[in-house]
């Protein structure tokens, strides 16, 4: 069967097309492995670099990360039965003080887009809560947003209670919001910067050779 008819709908944010294809796929006996990669990763694959590229704006995204979940409800539950599932795990969340959470959330469903695990802590996370999910879910990446240059310090805190704790060289650690710089993620000890949703995804690639 060709995947690529999965990756086309979902570029057009066709849900229900993605839902009947996939699951006309795992009729035919494809792996839910290829069908994640070769047609729900490929399609969010080109959204990313359209989006990055400026060729397509934040709406058609979250269109076709709409049409990329359906298609991911059908096949996770058989992903987790099974040894296929992604082998990288990414936690992300807006830090202490702040609020938003449009960029986090958007990086989220490109990540998982892109084949990844994603565990969301949501908006205002602690730099403790931070230290207690990586000892428990041991990511290989934590992601860090900040929309307000009052809680960019946060970012700080989140990177040094993760030494304090004995844990920070288990992870790498991103970070990413408007006014965050990647001169910034420099001076305070991460890993990665990424100006945008799309670099988010490229950044995690990079830090985890996929």
């Amino acid at each position: 069967m060709n995947l690529d008819k999965i990756s086309e709908e979902l570029q057009l944010g066709n849900e229900e097309e993605v839902a009947k294809l996939t699951k006309d796929a795992l009729a035919a006996g494809v792996k839910p492995s290829a069908i994640l990669q070769e047609g729900l990763v490929a399609g969010m694959d080109i959204i990313g670099e359209k989006f990055r590229n400026n060729e397509i704006f934040l709406p058609e995204v979250l269109i076709a990360a709409k049409a990329m979940k359906a298609g991911m409800e059908i096949l996770r539950p058989i992903l987790s039965r099974s040894n296929e599932k992604s082998s990288i795990k990414i936690i992300l969340g807006t830090v202490e003080g702040d609020i938003h959470d449009i960029g986090k959330n958007l990086v989220g469903m490109l990540l998982e887009g892109g084949g990844f695990e994603v565990i969301d802590l949501g908006i205002d996370v602690p730099a403790e809560r931070f230290v207690k999910e990586v000892k428990v879910e041991k990511p290989q990446v934590l992601g860090l947003s900040a929309l307000l240059t009052t809680t960019m310090p946060a970012m700080k805190d989140v990177i040094e209670t993760l030494t304090e704790a004995g844990v920070r060289e288990d992870v790498k650690v991103i970070v990413g919001g408007a006014p965050v710089t990647e001169n910034f993620a420099k001076t305070i000890g991460a890993d990665g910067y990424a100006p945008d949703a799309a670099g988010a995804v490229v950044k995690v690639r990079e830090l985890t050779q996929i």
